[in-house]
């Protein structure tokens, strides 16, 4: 039976789908013993029939798991599939490594993460460092739980701001070493087992976004310790799987889809009751109207989501008044 289930979930990407499960069995994983599995989720155009084909043709059929599903679940839904087919087996894995089809091994990060685990009984999810192909500086990939005071400071993104909320910020500091977190990049992050298994896995409520830190939240109530374990290096093509890349202002300025918003209200609905939704809610928008005006000053665009207020409105914030969710054009 594997010690470690590594899960890969595809949409759109074969082809990188393809490059990330052979960078993990490419991998000797330090004698740890590791078994593959690669969820489609029900792919546009021939992901599918692509990935099973490639898997036939280079004979990794034994060494590859495939489950094509005939819907999009969204990614924890996706990764659930594979997760609660492992929860019915006499003797689950000892851990999860989740790895996206975007990303791939840099070295033996699944050997670093797993012997991590085994040294540390409280830790019970540990992410790896990542860097994008070609580039040699790392990212973001450990977080604060967001709030109160990260919602105005991310909305308003104005330096002074920034600083005097520092302590607040989502995304820590890019670091070379090894530390503890709140929560960690769902892209390659590996959790014991039984830490998910006690929450019931992803919730089934959300699509996508929030996900990871809502699974990483509950984990931590119960008393799970987790880590980034700069040691193990993956590299990342972001936004390959989902579009959605970090840092441009374009891409701030992108409009969210109404998924992304009702993820948002979930999570929080779910962790800390809807008066705080709401508090978070008016913080968001009182932070972007900061944007705007300090934008304005300075002659520079601003860095507000498209449709921000109407969205948030219809979809964020109506239902937690008690009111049918509201349309929006465009918004998916």
């Amino acid at each position: 039976m594997a010690e470690i289930a590594v899960i890969t979930v595809n949409y759109g990407t074969a082809e990188l789908a393809i490059t990330a499960v052979e960078s993990v069995i490419a991998r000797t994983h330090g004698g740890h013993h590791v078994e593959v599995h690669l969820v489609d989720n029900a792919s546009p155009g021939d992901d599918a029939q692509t990935i099973a084909r490639t898997l036939a043709l280079r004979k990794l059929e034994d060494r590859v798991t495939f489950h094509p599903q005939a819907e999009n679940l969204g990614f924890g839904r996706g990764n659930n599939v594979v997760l609660e087919m492992l929860a019915k087996r006499d003797v689950p894995p000892k851990y999860v490594f989740l790895l996206n089809p975007d990303a791939r091994l840099e070295n033996e990060a699944i050997a670093i993460l797993a012997d991590f685990l085994d040294t540390h009984p409280e830790a019970g999810m540990v992410g790896a460092a990542m860097r994008k192909p070609g580039a040699d500086d790392l990212v973001s990939t450990a977080f604060r739980f967001p709030g109160l005071a990260s919602a105005f400071q991310h909305a308003a993104n104005f330096g002074p701001i920034t600083r005097l909320l520092k302590r607040h910020v989502v995304a820590l500091p890019v670091e070379e070493r090894m530390q503890k977190v709140d929560w960690v990049m769902g892209a390659a992050v590996m959790a014991r087992f039984e830490a998910w298994q006690d929450q019931g896995f992803f919730d089934p409520s959300y699509f996508l976004y929030f996900e990871e830190t809502d699974l990483m939240l509950q984990a931590a109530r119960a008393g799970w310790e987790c880590w980034y374990v700069p040691q193990a290096r993956v590299i990342h093509s972001e936004g390959a799987a989902t579009g959605v890349k970090s840092g441009a202002l374009s891409l701030l300025r992108r409009r969210k889809p109404a998924y992304w918003y009702r993820s948002w209200r979930h999570y929080y609905v779910k962790n800390y009751g809807r008066p705080y939704a709401l508090a978070v809610a008016a913080l968001w928008m009182a932070g972007a109207a900061v944007n705007i005006a300090t934008s304005g000053l300075r002659r520079h665009q601003t860095a507000v989501a498209d449709s921000l207020y109407s969205d948030l409105w219809a979809i964020g914030i109506r239902p937690l008044l008690g009111l049918p969710e509201g349309r929006v054009k465009q918004a998916v």
